[in-house]
């Protein structure tokens, strides 16, 4: 079992910036990545990244957002900046191993206009 634990979300100005992290309990050899879940809507994924550092983003945030990965602490970073109102949503780690994929609790980001 792995335990994904998040942390940085908030309230934030739009056009200003949110790091979120995020620590597993254990080494993943797999994708790591966050996805985003507003009320009323599905959760979808808005950053992934392997273990080789290949990267794939929402079409929504390229440009804005940046993932990142220290393989070494177990912790994937998601850097936000240029937030709008319409990123607010809580936002998901997600670590996939060969044979299961886990979830953190999640972490509520709030962008005002």
């Amino acid at each position: 079992q792995v335990q994904l634990v998040e942390s940085g979300g908030g309230l934030v100005q739009a056009g200003g910036s949110l790091r979120l992290s995020c620590a597993a309990s254990r080494n993943i050899f797999g994708t790591m990545g966050w996805y985003r879940q507003a009320p009323g809507k599905q959760r979808d994924l808005v950053a992934s990244i392997t273990r080789s550092g290949s990267t794939d983003y929402a079409d929504s945030v390229k440009g804005r957002f940046t993932i990142s990965r220290d393989n070494a602490k177990n912790t994937v970073y998601l850097q936000m900046n240029s937030l709008k109102p319409e990123d607010t949503a809580v936002y998901y780690c997600n670590a996939q191993s060969a044979f299961s994929a886990y979830w953190g609790q999640g972490t509520q980001v709030t962008v005002s206009s």
